[in-house]
Order: C-alpha cells, then structure tokens, then sequence
C-alpha cells in the first residue's frame, strides 16, 4: 500500500471502530429501554388481572397478588400490613353481597434497576348505602411492586382512595 492508501484504510478503520463503539453503547441501552417498556406492560396487565380477579369477589385470589410483607392503605380504614391483613379488608369488601370493584391502570413503569416498579390509574366502585341507594364511587389508585426471587411480581404498596366527598 502508498502512503495515500494506508492514510484512507486507518480512517476508515476509525470509521468503523467509532461507529462499533456507538452501537455497542446505544443498543443496549435501546434494548434497556424496550425491556423496560415489555416489564411496565406486564406490571400493567397484572394491575389488570388482578381487577378481573377482584370481581370475582375472591379475597384469597385477590389477596394472593400482594406480597407477604405488603401494606395496602384502604380509604378511610388503617393501613392492613401484610398479606393476611389485606385480604381481611378485601374480604370484608367482598361481604356485602352489592359491593363491586374494578379498575385499569393508566400508567406503569419500572426501575432501571428492574426489580421496583408501580401502576396507576382509575377505579370505579359501587355498593348499597345504609338507605338502601346504590353509591357509585371513582377514584385513583397508585400501587409499587417488587420483583420476587422467582420472577414474579408482587404489590409491596397499594393505595387508593375516592375522588367523592
């Protein structure tokens, strides 16, 4: 090779090594991102499944969604910590036979770390008051989940509370 083609090959060789470098650093973090995106879809349609899961009006299936350690907030009640004491309040919910429940998370995310993530969104609910007319109530909800050992996810954290009063 003359001098003229030597110069030509280097600089294509930094081309090409400076574009490999560029990909290396932008696609996995393309891929975190898609990732990232693909965990906050799950964690959205578990919020899902567990609503679908509420309407059967099952507090053990239900209660199942939260992790053993896990504080749920219901409104107007204290803080029920742990998985058996969530299910209490679910089940006295599910108790009176015209309370029902439903909601769809509007927005999910998740930690870069991967292993937090939350949901949140609406919730409409309805039951028979004490002067026997049918309340109707909406409100919102956020809720933080932890990833288990086994992959799974589990609600650590489950707030809601009315936008009625």
């Amino acid at each position: 090779m003359n001098r003229f083609s030597v110069g030509n090959y280097l600089q294509g060789l930094i081309v090409i090594f400076s574009a490999a470098v560029a990909f290396s650093v932008l696609v996995p973090a393309s891929s975190l991102a898609a990732d990232m995106d693909a965990q906050a879809k799950t964690l959205a349609k578990l919020d899902d499944d567990w609503s679908k899961a509420a309407a059967t009006k099952d507090a053990g299936r239900v209660a199942s969604f939260y992790a053993e350690d896990a504080i749920a907030y219901p409104p107007n009640e204290p803080v029920a910590i742990g998985r058996a004491a969530a299910k209490k309040v679910w089940a006295a919910y599910f108790a009176d036979p015209t309370f029902t429940i439903s909601w769809k998370a509007d927005h999910a995310a998740v930690s870069k770390s991967g292993d937090l993530g939350f949901t949140a969104g609406a919730y409409e609910d309805s039951y028979r008051g004490p002067d026997g007319k049918l309340v109707t109530e909406k409100g919102k909800f956020l809720c933080t989940w932890r990833k288990q050992n086994d992959g799974s996810w589990k609600a650590i954290h489950d707030m809601w509370n009315s936008d009625s009063k």
